[in-house]
């Protein structure tokens, strides 16, 4: 039997059925779910946490390795990587493809409270997480210069003005500001000082805190109504830095002041 002789014999028929196969691969051809570089979105989760002026052996010691030990009791993990630095640590959760990332980030969190009683007690806050995709790149990078403005100020007006208008824009999801640093006081301390007059650094670390705590200064009232004062009491200043009384050992010694030990 020859199978070519049914379609020698009609022609008319051959070509139309030839054209009805073109048009419909061509047709399927649009209509392929398959691409060649698919897009696949990892789960991963990325954890952080702050501690200023810790060292990033303290980080890795004190902050990092706690979380990790709670990380790793979840389950699903593929990839768990940490990086510590100067007062700062990351780590980045991978994640199985079938693992929700909802799911997995509400684990996270139950991670980061059950780690909690493991970090250092001074620690300013609570570590948080966001969820983020590997393959991302930032889609805008913009810079800032001035010959007049100093950095600190150019800084300051970068993350409390620009970044805050850009974090407004819909669909972006994180505006990052780096190249700079809070405007901040630092106080330098000189041990053999601090020795001499029996005074401890977390003496020091209180009595800075307890001087720009931003709390309610008093209140305002009447037989009606009652205010609180909620000015602020942050010294901004270094001039006013060296007269501040710090707490000695023992406390019935004399007062000492800052600016004798720093």
């Amino acid at each position: 039997m020859n199978i070519s002789a049914p379609f020698i014999k009609r022609p008319i028929g051959t070509s139309l059925l030839t054209l009805a196969l073109l048009m419909s691969g061509a047709l399927a051809f649009t209509r392929l779910p398959v691409a060649p570089l698919p897009q696949v979105e990892f789960p991963v989760i990325q954890v952080s946490a702050s501690l200023p002026g810790a060292s990033p052996e303290t980080m890795a010691s004190a902050v990092a390795t706690p979380l990790e030990r709670q990380f790793g009791r979840i389950a699903g993990i593929n990839q768990m990587t940490s990086v510590s630095q100067l007062g700062a640590t990351g780590i980045v959760l991978q994640f199985d493809l079938s693992r929700n990332i909802d799911a997995a980030a509400r684990d996270v969190q139950a991670a980061i409270n059950a780690a909690r009683s493991q970090l250092p007690s001074y620690l300013p806050g609570n570590p948080w997480y966001r969820k983020v995709n590997p393959a991302e790149a930032p889609i805008l990078i913009m810079s800032m210069t001035s010959d007049t403005v100093t950095l600190p100020d150019i800084y300051d007006q970068a993350n409390s003005i620009l970044s805050q208008k850009l974090a407004q824009v819909s669909g972006v999801g994180q505006v990052y500001v780096g190249g700079g640093a809070n405007p901040a006081v630092r106080a330098e301390l000189d041990p053999n000082l601090l020795n001499k007059t029996g005074v401890g650094l977390d003496a020091v670390r209180t009595a800075l805190g307890a001087a720009n705590a931003n709390s309610p200064k008093g209140q305002v009232s009447n037989p009606v109504n009652a205010w609180t004062i909620n000015t602020n009491h942050k010294i901004t200043h270094p001039y006013y830095y060296p007269p501040m009384i710090v707490p000695n050992n023992p406390p019935t010694g004399p007062p000492v002041l800052l600016g004798v030990v720093g």
